[in-house]
């Protein structure tokens, strides 16, 4: 009986995981590869786990255990026949806008049932487990179905992503459903042949120690706690995707970690030591103000390892304080639909509530501040010396605060001033003003995250001069340079920016720009003037370039730009030979694809040319220095034709780089 539910606590928890990133990455091409894209899918994944953990504590409690077993097989059957769990074409979105709704429903018809059922199994075999088997632990059942959730996390990116193809990996996850529906079937079956053995809802049998009720303040505390835990969980990982890039495996990594913690506190009391893993956090919450504080200073590497150091020291305090007033087993369900009612409310928080409140990414900062108001407001060890050691915490907390905000202050300061500050599904994105004071230099950035997106000159005698990452040096400034002979020019930009590009357009051009946020086109035409000031037509089509691209003709284009940023990060989906077979549907056989790769963390370079040598396309590096006065910004570009014809341009001949092997 033990090795039944066992094995389908085990293989639940697997594919409940498995089918995160794996559904997650399907999606992501479709609504331009942001990070909120993630969030979005956890939102639903925490709400669904909430539904299947209520449904598990409703029929645990309130029905009789045959009933139980009979309406859970029902519902098996019912998802294994709506496999497979791939959305169909349909669903692609068309147009821009807030896509939360449209993929919150996706979500719902392709996985919804499934997911439900497979998140009720914790809950419900524990359930059933301390029914069937009384005396024994339930919560081993707990640790078995969070290390089967991190081996799910872990294969994922490591195994299943590079080996197997995205249907492959469906099939082979319907299969695996199959066999959790037959392993949950045989629970179902022991839970109705034992249920008149034991006693069940409704004819509880008297112990000799009644559990105790728990109280208002308990019940607080289940829902609180995994609600800060969810806040830090998925504002850590919107940040490393923003400055990254946006892969399952940073979408993995942050949950690992989170999952990890549940692990070991879990386990046994003696994992969690409060004044170590308070400790820790305040450590590592030191380290996070400075890492925060130095992001263009400090290495990729470290600015993941600080961030999941810091998730995992919080969410050790967070889930052991959880475990620590853990009720007995007769609140078992309703202990568990708590905490999936916090994660739900943490989750809410960060997709719908703080876009709403905020003009920036705020999350991690309410997270975090949660946890230091928990370890000072509550001493969990009750040993002497408390109030000594809750004041040597808050001295260390404000200490690390007032520094956060003094470096913050400062950074702000080199930005200039805010002059709009917007945050949607897509990011934040600031107008900052620099050089007020001086008429000839004064100038207008858009930011995105951490990376600047484009600058004006507001001096009328230097508002048409190309700027920023797109000078007349640049790859682009050359690809259009290279064509500028050529009459009625028709050129595609995949990303609009401040519309510096429009700068190239000469009488009779049509450029068409693609973007996927209507605040960047709201503020490139409120504030900057290139889209006004252009001499040619411009067009501009909203929504994912790549799905725009793929529904229309051949554009026919002398030149295709990509410069798709999403804070420091390209979005991956349009670096694949799909997305280059695409572009090359669209290209003129002499034209050229000019490819910005200018990125802090990623090795953009090799992965443009093992596309361009399996396409057998020419290339051409081209690099720009810095240049304040002019307001040229440091870029790498990658200039890409079907013939070598181009590099005997001379400006391209003499400004084009060597590729570092």
């Amino acid at each position: 009986m033990m090795a039944v539910f066992a094995a389908t606590v085990f293989v639940g928890a697997f594919l409940l995981f498995q089918v995160q990133p794996l559904i997650g990455k399907f999606i992501l091409p479709w609504f331009g590869g942001s990070p909120e894209v993630w969030t979005t899918c956890m939102l639903f994944f925490q709400v669904l786990l909430l539904a299947g953990y209520a449904y598990a504590h409703l029929i645990v409690t309130y029905l009789p255990r045959p009933l139980q077993a009979t309406i859970h097989i029902v519902l098996l059957v019912a998802a294994v026949a709506l496999l497979p769990i791939l959305p169909a074409a349909t669903w692609k979105p068309d147009g821009a806008g807030n896509p939360i709704i449209h993929i919150l429903l996706l979500l719902t018809v392709c996985v919804g049932l499934p997911y439900f059922i497979l998140s009720a199994t914790g809950p419900l075999i524990q359930g059933w487990f301390g029914g069937t088997l009384p005396g024994k632990s339930p919560y081993r059942l707990y640790s078995l179905s969070n290390a089967a959730s991190l081996l799910a996390l872990v294969s994922y990116p490591l195994v299943v992503e590079p080996l197997l193809a995205r249907h492959t990996q469906a099939r082979a996850w319907g299969w695996g459903l199959a066999v959790f529906a037959l392993l949950s079937t045989a629970a179902a079956l022991l839970l109705w042949t034992n249920s008149s053995k034991t006693s069940g809802p409704g004819e509880t049998k008297h112990t000799a120690t009644p559990a105790r009720r728990p109280d208002r303040r308990r019940w607080l505390l289940w829902l609180a706690l995994p609600a800060g835990a969810s806040v830090v969980l998925l504002a850590v990982t919107n940040k490393i995707c923003q400055d990254i890039t946006v892969v399952p495996l940073f979408w993995v990594l942050p949950l690992a970690v989170y999952l990890l913690s549940f692990i070991i506190c879990f386990h046994s009391e003696r994992w969690y030591v409060p004044n170590v893993w308070i400790t820790a956090f305040i450590l590592s919450f030191i380290a996070l103000v400075a890492a925060t504080s130095l992001t263009a200073e400090i290495s990729a590497a470290w600015c993941i390892i600080i961030h999941t150091a810091t998730l995992f020291a919080c969410c050790m305090v967070f889930h052991g304080e959880l475990y620590r007033i853990r009720p007995d087993a007769k609140y078992l369900t309703g202990f568990y639909l708590m905490i999936a009612t916090g994660g739900a409310l943490g989750g809410f928080f960060v997709v719908v509530v703080a876009p709403l409140i905020f003009n920036s990414y705020f999350e991690l900062d309410v997270g975090l501040l949660l946890c230091c108001l928990y370890v000072v407001l509550n001493d969990s060890t009750g040993a002497p010396g408390g109030k000594r050691r809750r004041l040597v915490w808050v001295c260390l907390i404000c200490i690390a605060g007032a520094a956060g905000f003094l470096m913050q202050a400062g950074k702000l300061g080199l930005h200039g001033k805010a002059i709009a500050a917007e945050r949607n599904f897509f990011g934040v994105l600031t107008v900052w003003e620099k050089e007020s004071n001086d008429p000839a230099r004064r100038h207008l950035v858009m930011q995105h995250g951490m990376t600047n997106h484009g600058l004006q000159f507001t001096d009328p005698a230097r508002r048409t001069e190309p700027t920023a990452y797109f000078s007349r040096k640049s790859g682009v400034g050359l690809a259009m340079q290279y064509t500028s002979s050529r009459e009625n020019r028709r050129v595609g930009i995949i990303g609009l920016g401040v519309g510096t590009i429009a700068t190239y357009a000469q009488d009779g051009d049509h450029f068409t720009f693609y973007e996927i946020n209507p605040e960047v086109e709201r503020q490139a035409q409120t504030y900057f003037t290139y889209l006004a000031d252009c001499k040619g037509k411009v067009d501009i089509i909203l929504g994912d370039a790549r799905l725009s691209l793929e529904r229309q003709q051949p554009q026919e284009f002398d030149v295709l730009v990509l410069d798709a940023f999403t804070g420091d990060a390209v979005p991956v989906h349009l670096l694949t030979r799909e997305a280059f077979e695409i572009y090359l549907k669209h290209l003129k056989p002499d034209g050229l694809i000019a490819m910005h790769i200018s990125t802090n963390h990623v090795d953009l370079q090799s992965v443009v040319r093992r596309l361009a040598g399996h396409f057998a396309l020419s290339t051409a590096w081209i690099e720009t220095h810095r240049n304040d006065a002019k307001g040229i910004f440091d870029s790498d570009w990658i200039i890409l034709a079907g013939s070598k014809e181009f590099q005997s341009h001379p400006q391209i001949k003499t400004l084009k780089t060597e590729y570092k092997s």
